[in-house]
């Protein structure tokens, strides 16, 4: 009879640890991130606990795997950044997650999938995502997490400016000022893929050799300091030929550095303004040289074109060139979701030789 109680009991303990194993896995709970209020990370971003919703005919519920941390995102939690989502909000535009649970009428995608958010402020800062199928785009398996939790920002950014404001053909020449930022990075490779030369403009540092011999491994054709540009001789002697275009994240004196060398009836595309500092462009620059300067956004484009054939083929070039091994993803550091703040004080004091990206890695 003991020996009966004992098997019984037995019985009843495994039972109870399958269940408790099968409750984790099916668990209809997410952890997500959220600020109520506009603000100082680190005191508005917190962490809780939300039900996962049942996907609608046209849903899929998708369970993260990596997000980074983009300065952007920071900036849109401060309340700096030109795009607001509405409060409560769960900050992070960019990620890459697996599809575990579709809806009834979803019928090109699979369980298992990898896709990343094709929209912005979807809050990728969470275990689980309900989205829209036709707001995600699949992306191949082989594709290196990082690449994809990173594929929609920076590189398409590169991207962008690169094809949209020059006819660029192999040897022609494209300068760049804040050329160790993560898109700065995307320019380098990209054009060496399109077999363009690059003049990368970086800021003086101790140790400045090493961030050249890094760009250059990246396939950066010259690597100067704003001091060099100055006093440079690579364009008169024609070591490269003068840009075709500008790219500027910096503004002030940099810019204007830059703008200096560009070929007759060129652009200077602006994206960013690291510096703080207004570009100014001298009358000469409009009047005698014929220069164009534009901006650009790539939240902007991306609203404009959702849907168009451009930028389909712009993904299906970045990933070609990112599974060849043409385009790899930032220098960065893999961070646990639930040591979130690691990360967000990371992005918000990094003082480094090349612009690490943090990214929280989902278990």
């Amino acid at each position: 009879m003991a020996k009966v109680c004992f098997n019984v009991s037995l019985l009843l303990n495994t039972l109870k640890t399958v269940s408790l194993k099968n409750k984790r896995f099916n668990s209809s709970m997410a952890k997500k991130l959220i600020y109520t209020e506009y603000g100082d990370p680190l005191k508005v971003i917190n962490l809780e606990s939300a039900e996962i919703k049942e996907p609608e005919p046209n849903e899929v519920v998708v369970k993260l795997i990596a997000a980074p941390v983009n300065p952007a995102d920071i900036n849109t939690i401060q309340g700096k950044y030109p795009s607001k989502p509405p409060l409560p909000a769960v900050p992070g535009n960019e990620g890459v997650g697996k599809i575990v649970k579709l809806g009834a009428n979803v019928i090109d995608l699979s369980e298992g999938d990898h896709v990343v958010p094709l929209s912005s402020n979807l809050g990728t800062w969470q275990t689980h995502l309900v989205l829209s199928a036709n707001s995600v785009l699949k992306v191949p398996q082989k594709l290196g997490i990082v690449e994809a939790a990173t594929l929609t920002v920076n590189p398409c950014t590169a991207f962008r400016m690169l094809r949209d404001f020059a006819d660029l053909k192999p040897g022609d020449t494209v300068i760049q000022n804040g050329a160790n930022s993560a898109c700065g990075q995307n320019v380098i490779q990209i054009c060496r893929a399109w077999g363009v030369r690059t003049v990368n403009v970086v800021r003086h540092r101790p140790d400045v050799g090493e961030l050249k011999s890094y760009l250059k491994k990246l396939g950066a054709t010259h690597v100067l300091t704003e001091e060099e540009l100055r006093s440079t001789e690579i364009f008169q002697t024609k070591q490269v030929a003068k840009p075709k275009l500008a790219l500027n994240c910096v503004g002030g004196k940099n810019a204007l550095e830059c703008l200096r060398h560009l070929q007759n009836g060129s652009s200077m595309v602006t994206y960013g303004g690291m510096s703080r500092e207004p570009l100014t462009v001298p009358t000469s620059a409009l009047i005698f040289k014929d220069l164009q300067f534009k901006g650009f956004w790539m939240t902007r484009w991306s609203k404009e074109n959702y849907s168009s054939v451009d930028r389909f083929e712009m993904f299906d070039e970045l990933i070609s060139m990112m599974t060849n091994n043409e385009l790899k993803g930032p220098t960065h550091e893999m961070i646990d979701f639930e040591n979130f703040r690691e990360a967000l004080l990371n992005t918000l004091t990094i003082q480094g030789m090349i612009g690490k990206k943090y990214i929280l890695k989902f278990n």
